[in-house]
């Protein structure tokens, strides 16, 4: 059918070439131990979690995904905390790292995901917040 059809040939393109976004990935910031997982980009999609505990306790998660747009493109779909999603559409695409961008959100406006070595991983949020620049870096290793 058309909408199978639409959804491989996205596999093949940008949604597909994010496998190595794909795994289950964890990390420290100051107390904070963060745990964030990717599903695998079959089936045109990918499907990912993030958490935040400190002392044992839950102090933050995000549901997001990774879906093709009407042209194929990769689409970021973030809901932190349970907030409404807001969708960030790829404008930077290799094979180690992408760059997902919303102009309109308050902040960030921009979301980064690269990998430095097959076992680390990096994220980065950035843009404008009340007229300055902002932005917030993490790190994290591959669970085994």
């Amino acid at each position: 059918s058309l909408l199978i059809a639409s959804v491989a040939a996205a596999d093949s393109t940008q949604v597909g070439r994010l496998g190595w976004l794909a795994g289950t990935w964890s990390g420290m910031s100051g107390r904070v131990a963060m745990e964030e997982i990717w599903s695998s980009p079959e089936g045109g999609a990918m499907i990912g979690m993030h958490k935040d505990t400190r002392g044992g306790r839950l102090v933050g998660f995000e549901f997001f995904r990774i879906v093709p747009d009407s042209m194929g493109r990769a689409v970021y779909v973030s809901s932190p905390n349970g907030a409404p999603p807001t969708a960030f559409t790829a404008i930077e695409l290799t094979e180690s790292r992408v760059v997902f961008e919303n102009r309109a959100h308050d902040f960030p406006q921009r979301i980064l995901y690269w990998r430095t070595h097959a076992d680390t991983l990096h994220a980065r949020i950035e843009g404008d917040q009340g007229g300055r620049a902002r932005a917030m870096d993490w790190a994290w290793v591959r669970r085994r």
